[in-house]
């Protein structure tokens, strides 16, 4: 047995891939909280990496892992089980019309790429759009559309990538009374047009951009989206990897607006903690890609474990009400927050949807100018005090709090995430 610490240990072994690792060893998890070794519990305002909707070790998600585990966990890629067909049809089920056909994958990431893939066969095209402060993937071609970190230092991205600028009501791009979300929209799409080779295959979007910023599209935007990528025959993806199955409030955060996609992926909250993902598209598209040999073949697509823990999240978050929960808790969630603006400067805005709230940290609210050093403080006094509530602890992504508690968190834990924040700020800010 190694004798040395256990950080210095990992230290040792492990590649380093991003944010600084916590200074603890976490030994288990439950519900909302996560212990270290020594029996510590720390409240679990990211829901792990945005994903444990259901909190940690759900004893229905638990037994479903078990059953499955003893019973049928992995398959040849073309064999096909009773849960993926069955998630697949709940898919459907929950969706609009014209997203009618599924395939099951592991992460969000992948799921990005077999979407960009579908995309790119059925328009002819393969010139993608995507948000400036977007976040779609660490692989290929969702990497080349994610814009908020990542891409310095690794030579060319795929070719035919673009951006444009994310809505920011609090930065907006052009000066004047009011925030004019499409004019920016407009102006942007008209430079893509003087960019493009004529080879426009989609656009892929966050409805909630969190990485970013946690910037929500604003009422409108999504049906102006659609409307440009309709004009200029592109496709448009929607990555609902941390806003699907009811963190926002509703099932997908696309429903607010009456405005469904052309493709549509699942990630993150699907396996409430376990790698699943999802491409959902219509049979037009699925049939026209079919026939154009699309080939998207992985070792664990369609693996039937994931599958039954997908179809169990389902039904859990429809029959416990997790989507009105969502609302409620993310209004007293936001209210606590707002009221804690009130007495700390150091708050720019609060913004964000149901339980996926943006917390944007500046050094004087008069020229907002961001403040990384704050937001690295407090969110370092909150680990000590108990609570993990910022999941963007990554160089240049500091300024802004993105906190996602699960959609089983209790009135108590919101107010105990609250005061501890509170206090955090008062003792980094003075």
């Amino acid at each position: 047995m190694n004798d040395m610490p256990f950080m210095q240990r990992a230290d040792a072994a492990l590649i380093r891939y991003g944010a600084k690792f916590m200074p603890m060893e976490i030994a288990s998890a439950k519900g909302s909280y996560v212990y270290d070794c020594d029996g510590n519990p720390m409240l679990d305002f990211t829901s792990g990496q945005m994903s444990s909707v259901l909190g940690h070790c759900h004893p229905e998600i638990t037994s479903v892992i078990s059953e499955m585990a003893g019973n049928l966990d992995h398959l040849y890629s073309g064999m096909l089980s009773e849960p993926v067909v069955a998630l697949a049809e709940r898919l459907a089920a929950a969706t609009p019309d014209g997203l009618d056909k599924v395939m099951l994958l592991s992460t969000g990431g992948e799921s990005n790429e077999a979407a960009v893939k579908l995309a790119k066969l059925y328009t002819g095209g393969y010139e993608v759009v995507g948000f400036s402060a977007s976040w779609h993937g660490m692989t290929g071609g969702a990497a080349g559309a994610t814009y908020a970190a990542g891409r310095k230092g690794y030579g060319p991205q795929v070719p035919g990538n673009f951006s444009i600028p994310a809505p920011n009501p609090y930065r907006p791009r052009f000066e004047g009374p009011g925030f004019d979300w499409r004019a920016e929209l407009d102006d942007a799409f008209a430079q893509i047009d003087r960019q493009s080779t004529g080879n426009l295959a989609a656009f892929i979007a966050e409805p909630i951009l969190s990485t970013g910023g946690v910037l929500d599209l604003p009422k409108g935007y999504l049906r102006a989206l659609k409307d440009h990528c309709a004009a200029r025959g592109m496709l448009l993806i929607l990555d609902e990897a941390q806003t699907g199955l009811g963190r926002t409030g509703m099932m997908f955060a696309f429903e607010r607006d009456g405005v469904a996609p052309d493709i549509l992926t699942l990630s993150k909250t699907l396996g409430a903690g376990l790698p699943l993902s999802a491409v959902i598209t219509s049979r037009e598209i699925e049939e026209t890609c079919h026939e154009r040999g699309y080939l998207f073949y992985t070792t664990h697509v369609n693996d039937p474990l994931p599958a039954a823990v997908g179809l169990k999240v389902m039904e859990i978050v429809a029959r416990d009400g997790l989507c009105e929960r969502a609302r409620e808790m993310g209004a007293r969630l936001e209210a606590g927050l707002r009221d804690m603006m009130q007495r700390h400067q150091a708050i720019g805005d609060v913004r964000g949807r149901g339980l996926l709230l943006g917390v944007e940290i500046v050094a004087e609210r008069a020229s907002k100018r961001p403040s990384p050093e704050i937001g690295n403080a407090v969110t370092a006094r909150c680990i000590e005090k108990g609570l993990s509530m910022n999941i963007a602890n990554i160089p240049g992504l500091a300024s802004v709090f993105r906190i996602a508690p699960p959609l089983t968190v209790s009135a108590d834990e919101i107010d105990r995430g609250i005061e501890i924040l509170d206090e955090a700020f008062t003792y980094a800010c003075g």
